[in-house]
């Protein structure tokens, strides 16, 4: 048992040591981090709103009732030096005839109270301002604006937050694995994408990245370096009509990068390709980006993915997710550069060639036969 654990450690340590590190995983966060930056943290402050927007819920849910429960404590401070300073509280022992800047308020607590009622303007009517004092008149006023102003900006940005585009993506997926086969007499890069809403986005366009490390011939070595891959499918790669799901897929030609990759090689090869669907989302018109990425492992030469649409004895459309990123193995050429040259040797046997050096000779027939 002991030496089962082990052997299962050892080749779990192995995989790990094996898995290629990311940039974009596979539900589209980036694998990225930033050291070093010489200007100052406080640089964020400056847009304080894609600071606070960019946070996280439990941070922003602080800073939320942070804001507020300062806010009213601070002001429940003035509202009591207010009435300290003219001596309404009850150590000062005031007269019958003496009228205070706030009525019934005794301590720091029912000031706090004051405080909380007026800026939430609640109102319960048993403290309130008299038209004693004018610094009280001034401290309503700036406290009330000030109110307003705390409540717009945190309101807005929970709202904004729950409403960001970004989690309109989160309904949008791509299959686990890319997989590589024939597609109209060519080989192609496919790729399933789905939309989980059936509200659409408008305007959609598909476009990949592929992320390599690349040494350039002066010597230098670039890492990450872009190079860009075009995705189509059967409507081009504009508007997308995405009511269902929709298998893109980008043709492997001379001018492509997987040209000069075959079956074989293909898990030797050091790259990662990042998939960006950019859109913009019917209900609130904001812009939408979903991403994912693909490395060696996932890319499947040799299959394509299983039929995932059929139509219903009803006349209904129905999509089957079971069969998302099911593939299915189909023969296909183990490189691209295979298949061009079994066409154009196919298409030379097609064609006939002149012989410049060929001379037909006439050979006379005579009719004449000897006895």
């Amino acid at each position: 048992m002991f030496s089962y654990l082990r052997e299962r450690f050892t080749s779990h340590l192995r995989e790990r040591s094996r898995r290629r590190a990311r940039l974009v995983s596979k539900d589209g966060r980036c694998n990225i981090e930033f050291g070093n930056v010489e200007r100052s943290r406080f640089v964020f402050l400056i847009d304080i709103w894609t600071t606070i927007l960019d946070l996280r819920w439990r941070y922003k849910m602080t800073i939320f009732i942070s804001a507020f429960l300062g806010s009213w404590f601070l002001f429940g401070l003035l509202w009591y030096v207010v009435a300290y300073i003219h001596k309404d509280l009850p150590e000062f022992n005031p007269s019958i005839n003496h009228t205070p800047c706030v009525e019934n308020i005794n301590g720091l607590t029912s000031a706090f109270l004051f405080s909380l009622e007026t800026q939430v303007t609640i109102g319960y009517g048993f403290r309130c301002v008299t038209e004693q004092c004018a610094t009280a008149i001034f401290l309503l006023i700036f406290q009330s604006i000030l109110g307003v102003i705390i409540n717009s900006f945190m309101c807005g940005a929970i709202l904004a937050k729950i409403s960001r585009s970004k989690n309109r993506a989160k309904t949008i997926t791509f299959s686990k694995n890319a997989v590589i086969s024939k597609r109209g007499g060519k080989l192609c890069l496919l790729i399933r994408v789905a939309n989980l809403r059936k509200s659409l986005l408008i305007g959609s366009h598909i476009y990949g990245k592929l992320l390599k490390t690349t040494i350039t011939p002066e010597g230098e070595t670039i890492i990450l370096d872009q190079v860009n891959i075009e995705f189509v499918v059967d409507a081009g790669n504009e508007n997308l009509f995405f009511i269902s799901p929709l298998t893109i897929y980008h043709i492997i030609d001379k001018n492509s990068p997987f040209f000069h990759m075959a079956a074989e090689t293909l898990l030797q090869q050091d790259f990662e390709l990042v998939v960006f669907l950019d859109g913009t989302v019917e209900a609130t018109s904001a812009t939408c980006q979903v991403r994912t990425s693909y490395i060696p492992e996932e890319v499947l030469w040799g299959y394509r993915f299983a039929p995932i649409v059929s139509k219903t004895k009803e006349g209904k459309y129905r999509v089957d997710f079971q069969n998302f990123s099911k593939t299915v193995a189909v023969e296909t050429p183990h490189c691209a550069f295979c298949l061009y040259n079994e066409k154009e040797a196919k298409a030379k046997e097609k064609k006939g060639y002149d012989n410049p050096g060929f001379v037909l000779s006439e050979v006379s027939e005579t009719s004449d036969t000897k006895m």
